[in-house]
């Protein structure tokens, strides 16, 4: 028997699409609310720093600690090694040039000085024993010579005498030539005593000069080491005030050893400690200033000291003009360097933002003030107070500046009451 089949009103393919279709819609609606209810954040305005972006006049500087320092400071090291024998003055004593600061006791130096000027007195009494053995030589070939002489003419008054009655044929040819022979041995007599007699003037004078020589060079010897016993009394080298002294009574020090320091008084300088970051934009010459007494006082760099320690190097600065009144030395000054001149620039104020954002975007306030967006931005340099903008905003703009850190993922700020 035949059965009549009913047909379907909802064929099962109809009810899938249905199905699916709903299934696509409600996926796209959850996503949307998710992606919505991520990207957006209410915000109370008083939550929030909104900053204005405007043009005006930008100098790049950073923010540095200096100490106040002597102008000059003159260091002391022992020239000579000893113990500390006596001590003068205490740290911190207001010295003149020449003032003795402590003195040291060396007995190896002031023995060998000792024996020095022992060695000085010895050549000097050889010198005057010599001089006087040859003033006494000298005397005896002079009387010496007296006697050739006497005996010369002697021989020669004979010789003439002789000659004559030879002439006379009064004496014998035998007798003549005795008396001739006499005369002749008295010529060569004394002509070998003044020879003798000049080489030893001669031989005398030049020993004296070489004792003398030999004398001075001793005695500057003795300058020396007198120098190097009186550098045992350690002397102010200026007038200032000495600081860090290190010596104690008994005390051994050694040559070269660092004893203190002279401050000098007449002016003061700055030093200060730079991070490592900024060695290749620091040079001489460049500008600083800070704040003292609300006063506001300038320094400018004098030397720049290359060597790299613990991330950071220093620089020496001069005061520009006048001198803070009670600036003291040891005092720290927090001052502000700039690393160029101020030109005319599109700034942004400073804020937390830049944490989690490092300057590449921000949020952008709308123009109700009711929202705020993400815009990328570019900036540049930065002082204390401001960022450069080199991109992404217009003079007038407002900006969130505070800090991002709770945002997340967050896109959009609704800003309320």
């Amino acid at each position: 028997m035949d059965r009549i089949i009913e047909k379907k009103k909802w064929p099962a393919k109809r009810i899938f699409t249905i199905v699916g279709a709903v299934a696509i819609i409600a996926l796209i609606g959850f996503s949307y609310f998710s992606i919505s209810g991520k990207t957006r954040l209410n915000v109370k305005d008083e939550q929030i720093i909104v900053g204005e972006v405007k043009k005006g006049p930008f100098q790049e500087f950073i923010p540095i600690n200096g100490v106040v320092q002597p102008i000059t400071t003159i260091y002391m090291d022992a020239v000579e090694g000893g113990r500390v024998e006596q001590k003068f003055v205490e740290d911190g004593a207001v010295v003149k040039a020449g003032q003795p600061i402590l003195k040291l006791a060396n007995t190896d130096l002031e023995l060998d000085l000792a024996n020095r000027e022992t060695a000085v007195y010895d050549l000097i009494t050889n010198m005057q024993n010599t001089r006087n053995l040859a003033d006494q030589n000298s005397i005896r070939q002079l009387n010496q010579l007296a006697d050739v002489d006497n005996a010369l003419a002697e021989a020669e008054r004979k010789y003439k005498m002789n000659k004559t009655l030879y002439d006379e044929k009064v004496v014998s040819f035998q007798e003549f030539k005795s008396v001739e022979n006499e005369y002749n041995y008295q010529l060569r007599r004394k002509k070998l005593t003044l020879e003798t007699l000049k080489k030893d003037t001669l031989a005398n004078s030049q020993q004296f000069i070489q004792q003398k020589q030999s004398l001075m060079r001793m005695q500057n010897a003795l300058m020396l080491m007198r120098k190097k016993a009186e550098d045992l009394t350690v002397k102010a080298p200026v007038d200032g005030q000495l600081t860090s002294l290190d010596a104690e009574i008994g005390q051994s020090k050694n040559k070269g050893e660092r004893l203190g320091q002279i401050d000098v008084l007449s002016g003061f300088k700055v030093r200060a400690d730079i991070d490592e970051h900024y060695i290749s934009r620091v040079f001489t010459g460049l500008d600083g200033e800070f704040v003292f007494n609300n006063e506001t006082y300038k320094l400018k760099v004098k030397k720049v000291y290359s060597q790299v320690s613990n991330g950071r190097f220093q620089v020496d600065m001069e005061f520009v003009g006048s001198v803070p009144k009670g600036v003291r030395r040891g005092q720290t000054l927090q001052i502000r360097l700039a690393l160029g001149d101020e030109t005319q620039a599109l700034l942004l104020p400073k804020g937390g933002f830049y944490q989690q954002t490092g300057g590449n975007w921000i949020f952008k306030v709308s123009a109700d003030g009711k929202t705020a967006y993400k815009v990328d931005i570019q900036l540049g340099r930065q002082n204390p107070d401001y960022y450069e903008v080199l991109g992404g905003l217009q003079p007038g703009d407002k900006v969130v500046t505070s800090s991002y850190e709770n945002y997340g993922e967050i896109q959009e700020l609704n800003i309320g009451h």
